[in-house]
């Protein structure tokens, strides 16, 4: 009977331990129900006691969930029609307004946020360019849509958006040869323009090298010009120095050189007076002092 009573006892105390004690993860979030009614809106993780039967306990996932939107057909500033599937990435920052505007329903906290990524992706596109939605401003789409979607959920839905991004945008058929032309026409303009502005600043630089070789030559020009002139203004110096401390040697030296280069080839003929200057040192010799 002592045996019996005990292990009654132990189950009661085990049925008892269950219901009291819980334990949230690091990777939760709970909130504290009495009744029905929240009383406890933010229990961290650890091991935590309630009362049976009249407290209740409701854990989330605190890790960063991802909600997929339906795709969606946005107009875009020109009045282009794009078909535009994203998604988004978030997790809870607020237990207690979570568990208020979802009831703790997941579920509805993405549909919510599925209609907001919606609302906020027509007004940004509809402020946007075909090209800029496309290619031009797509990042920055991004992250105006992700702090204007900030500025409400948390205290909303009690939820932080980390990430919109956008997986797809599409041209329906009936516009889309239509779209992909005009943006082969404007890009072929810019890559004209581009080109243009490249051959303009060609011409500007072949010019400027052009004056320079112009400038460099005629330099380079008067300076050889005033070496050669200095040098022949020394050498006359020099000649003239060298004439005037011997004059007899300079003249011979001089006819020398005359008969050298007269003489330099057997088939001239040169008829000359004998009593000629020309001769002078052939027919009389040189007396050096």
């Amino acid at each position: 009977m002592k045996n019996f009573l005990s292990i009654g006892l132990l189950f009661f105390a085990v049925i008892i331990a269950t219901n009291t004690l819980f334990v949230v993860k690091e990777t939760e979030r709970a909130v504290l129900l009495q009744f029905g009614e929240l009383v406890n809106s933010d229990i961290q993780p650890g091991i935590h006691a309630k009362i049976p039967w009249v407290n209740n306990v409701r854990i989330f996932d605190a890790r960063i969930q991802t909600e997929d939107a339906t795709p969606q057909r946005f107009l875009t500033l020109e009045q282009k029609a794009l078909d535009v599937d994203s998604y988004a990435k978030w997790r809870i920052i607020d237990v207690g307004q979570f568990y208020v505007s979802t009831r703790g329903n997941v579920g509805t906290a993405g549909n919510l946020l599925a209609q907001r990524i919606n609302d906020g992706l027509r007004d940004q596109i509809g402020t946007r360019t075909l090209i800029e939605v496309v290619a031009g401003e797509r990042d920055q789409l991004m992250l105006d849509l992700t702090d204007e979607l900030n500025e409400t959920t948390a205290s909303d839905i009690g939820i932080e958006v980390i990430d919109v991004r956008v997986k797809r945008i599409d041209l329906p058929d009936d516009v889309r040869s239509s779209v992909y032309d005009r943006m082969i026409t404007e890009r072929n303009r810019e890559a004209q323009e581009i080109r243009s502005r490249g051959d303009e600043l060609a011409i500007g630089i072949r010019a400027d090298a052009d004056r320079q070789v112009v400038i460099y030559e005629a330099e380079a020009y008067r300076d050889a010009e005033q070496i050669r002139g200095e040098g022949d203004a020394n050498a006359t110096s020099i000649y003239a120095e060298a004439y005037t401390k011997d004059e007899e040697f300079f003249a011979f030296t001089r006819s020398l050189n005359a008969y050298r280069e007269t003489f330099s080839s057997k088939n001239d003929v040169l008829l000359l007076d004998p009593d000629s200057d020309y001769f002078k040192y052939l027919k009389d010799g040189l007396t050096l002092q």
